[in-house]
């Protein structure tokens, strides 16, 4: 959006706010920013919904839901006593006013302080962790508690599951001990990490109890120390969320936070994050980063404490997300230990402990990797299949605009690749796309031209605005044989959009997950300084960022939401989890518009499909390693959809126990979250994937 729009139709929303002389009081601040914030999303983020009754009643609920989203906090009679407010909202911030954000939050604070006093009430006395009882851990779904009495119930169990956590973390951890008990067979890299892992377990181990009251102190004083802005902030990222999950009020801050708050990540290791739960979840593991390059923290991983080198952990459920990641930033080359919940063990998971050096991220790491393996066809002949790893959509645009000729690029990184694979004689080319959260949308635009000869890639609208068509650069070509596209629930954004234009040319075979992540939406941030600026008002005000437009493919369906379904969905323990912009609150709907203009690259590709689809299900049906694969896929997601947990020590032991076996049993696993290329069966996806490829060889040859 131009500088210039925004600046005259945000001034035509302060027009009646009395122009305040500076300094600007902080009730002033509040006032305006509450008054503002709803009126520019109404008109700028992509819905053009009117802050209305409808929204007041949305953010009326989502206000609640982001302070207490599990529902352990407020209860049924406490919101019916607020239930006054739910269509007035509105009404309150045309004029200014955010009683209502303040007052809910003060009960939040007091509640939490009473489930404090509670705990260390209720933990003078030992509990009994051999009762047949369990606890809902997952209550985003269920309603409130009726009253405090029933609330109470509740936060017995919880406080049980929460200790219980602890002590399981010591217990696990000698159990580890003792099945490496040989130190003598292990490396001293492995002694010196075994060593760690027991002394930061000895410090869980003294005092369970004591960890969880003192992250409860911590809490409640942080809660406690909030002011205003801050508590405002929450209430206005409330009625950004109704908008859209991506739609987000970001508090005022400095450049550095302000870019943390931005991409939601853990400077320092590599990992994007957001809240689930009161627990900090990991939504994705940058690639090349420290995180990526120790190998253990996944996506779909909840933390639940950090721990300084050689320091006690700070336990960090219902830590509000900044503070988390204050934690984890830290110099280069110091150490950071996460105890975590392996997001692939479900609610039931056990903690584990993964240290991890801070450091930058490598780009080398990232950047495009190709390799050429040799397969059998159908009659035992060799064929040479190129495989090329893309985790992002890299593009150096500093270098760009200073007109660097030879500015970093994906695009011209994989033409490399694809220009060796070609005098290499490859017969066929897979992209692997399986960790690809998309990046710069002219790079998936130009990657795409490298594999048809010309027309468009994809279309963008803006609400109420025609759509805008983005062709290919060039009419150059540079592999025209027989591909393959491996996505999965972590493929996303830009890498959608390729995914999207190679299945609309019928131009590659799309495998992988049930579908891809599904956004397909267009941010904008604005800062509302500039804004405020242009009323002659100056006070830090944060900033907005929102959904702007939406991604259509070629044959004019979104990749919103729905993502891009493969041509052969493969088995995929990603597709038990809540990955996918489905599962965010208010995503914004699949839609489609008219397509564009294209021509087929091969129109006989469908029925060509079928036959291949046809050769590998009869592979996979003989084969035992991919059987047993699918078996281990359908346990382990039975396992994740619960959630439900047992508070019986024995038993919470006993399934741990059986999460190792699985563990152990699951090798081919992996490939879902690191989707490492590999010349074994291990990577039994991309096995299958060199498979069809050398079946469709075949058949072109025939």
């Amino acid at each position: 959006m131009p500088k210039t729009k925004i600046i005259a139709v945000c001034t035509a929303f302060l027009a009646g706010i009395q122009l305040f002389a500076e300094p600007v009081t902080e009730d002033m601040q509040l006032a305006i920013l509450s008054n503002i914030v709803p009126r520019f999303l109404a008109n700028y983020q992509y819905r053009h919904a009117a802050f209305d009754d409808q929204l007041s009643s949305k953010t009326f609920d989502e206000y609640f839901r982001t302070l207490d989203p599990n529902k352990a906090y407020f209860t049924a009679e406490d919101i019916a006593g607020f239930e006054s407010y739910r269509f007035m909202l509105d009404d309150l911030a045309a004029a200014g006013n955010s009683d209502f954000a303040f007052k809910v939050y003060d009960l939040f604070r007091s509640r939490v302080a009473m489930y404090r006093e509670f705990a260390e009430e209720t933990l003078k006395t030992p509990l009994d962790f051999t009762a047949d009882e369990s606890v809902v851990i997952d209550r985003r779904n269920s309603g409130y508690f009726a009253n405090l009495a029933e609330l109470k119930e509740f936060w017995r169990k919880k406080l049980k599951s929460e200790v219980l956590s602890n002590r399981l973390l010591f217990r696990i951890r000698k159990h580890e001990a003792e099945s490496n008990s040989s130190k003598e067979k292990l490396s001293d890299d492995e002694r010196r990490a075994l060593a760690e892992k027991e002394e930061l377990a000895a410090v869980w181990e003294r005092t369970p109890e004591d960890q969880v009251l003192r992250r409860l102190r911590d809490v409640s004083n942080t809660l406690t120390q909030s002011d205003r802005v801050d508590i405002l902030a929450l209430y206005l990222s409330a009625v950004s969320h109704c908008y859209g999950p991506h739609t987000d009020y970001l508090a005022p801050a400095d450049d550095e936070n302000f870019d943390i708050a931005m991409k939601l990540s853990l400077f320092g290791i590599g990992a994007t994050l957001s809240v689930d739960d009161g627990y900090v979840k990991v939504v994705e593991v940058v690639p090349g980063s420290p995180a990526a390059r120790e190998g253990s923290l996944k996506a779909g991983d909840r933390i639940i404490a950090v721990a300084q080198d050689g320091a006690e952990p700070v336990d960090v459920i219902d830590m509000a997300l900044d503070h988390v990641v204050k934690l984890v930033r830290g110099a280069e080359g110091t150490k950071v230990t996460l105890t975590v919940l392996p997001g692939r063990e479900g609610r039931s998971a056990a903690p584990r402990l993964i240290s991890i050096v801070r450091g930058k991220v490598e780009l080398k790491e990232s950047e495009a990797k190709g390799k050429v393996y040799e397969v059998k066809d159908g009659v035992g002949a060799a064929l040479k299949i190129g495989v090329i790893k893309l985790d992002s959509f890299y593009m150096d645009f500093d270098a760009f605009i200073d007109g660097d000729k030879n500015y970093k690029s994906c695009t011209r990184d994989v033409r490399t690749i694809l220009n060796d694979f070609t005098a290499s004689g490859v017969d066929a080319v897979v992209m692997d796309m399986r960790l690809n959260g998309g990046g710069s949308l002219p790079e998936a635009i130009a990657l795409s031209g490298l594999f048809i000869e010309s027309g468009p890639i994809v279309q963008v609208r803006q609400a109420d605005d025609k759509p805008q068509v983005e062709n290919d650069p060039d009419s150059s070509i540079s592999f025209s044989g027989p591909m393959a596209v491996l996505t999965s629930r972590f493929t996303s954004s830009a890498a959608e959009i390729f995914s999207g234009a190679m299945k609309d040319y019928q131009r590659a075979l799309i495998i992988g997950d049930s579908r891809t992540y599904g956004k397909g939406t267009v941010l904008q941030v604005t800062k509302l300084e500039r804004v405020l600026d242009a009323v002659r008002l100056a006070f830090p005000a944060g900033s907005l960022r929102y959904e702007c437009a939406v991604f259509y493919r070629v044959n004019g369906d979104s990749t919103q939401a729905r993502g891009i379904e493969p041509d052969m969905v493969f088995p995929s323990l990603t597709d038990h989890m809540e990955i996918g912009e489905e599962f965010s609150p208010n995503y914004l709907p699949w839609d489609s518009i008219k397509p564009a203009a294209y021509r087929l690259f091969d129109p006989s590709l469908p029925e060509k499909k079928k036959t291949l689809l046809e050769k590998s299900s009869v592979r996979l049906a003989a084969d035992a390693g991919f059987l047993g694969y699918r078996d281990r896929i359908e346990r382990a997601g039975t396992a994740l959809q619960r959630k439900e947990v047992s508070l019986n020590e024995e038993v919470r032991f006993d399934e741990y126990l059986k999460n190792v076996e699985l563990e152990k049993l699951s090798g081919a696993l992996d490939e879902d979250m690191d989707a490492t290329v590999v010349p074994d069966r291990d990577d039994i996806l991309l096995a299958e994937a060199m498979n069809i490829l050398a079946d469709w060889v075949d058949l072109e040859k025939k």
